[in-house]
């Protein structure tokens, strides 16, 4: 009985603990891929505007 109790508790701790961990990382992921497409996707725009001439000084 005790022994079943103590395999209850060790398995019950680590697999919410692994998946809790498990997410954590995949949110961490999903931010910096985010961030990631924002700062390419502003870099790319600014680099057409450059070259289009919108930061050129107005003769």
């Amino acid at each position: 009985m005790s022994d079943e109790a103590g395999d209850r508790d060790g398995s019950g701790t680590d697999t919410p603990g692994a998946a809790r961990r498990m997410s954590g990382w995949m949110i961490l992921g999903v931010v910096a891929a985010a961030l990631l497409v924002c700062c390419c996707s502003a870099a790319v725009g600014l680099l057409i505007s450059w070259s289009a001439g919108l930061f050129h000084a107005p003769t």
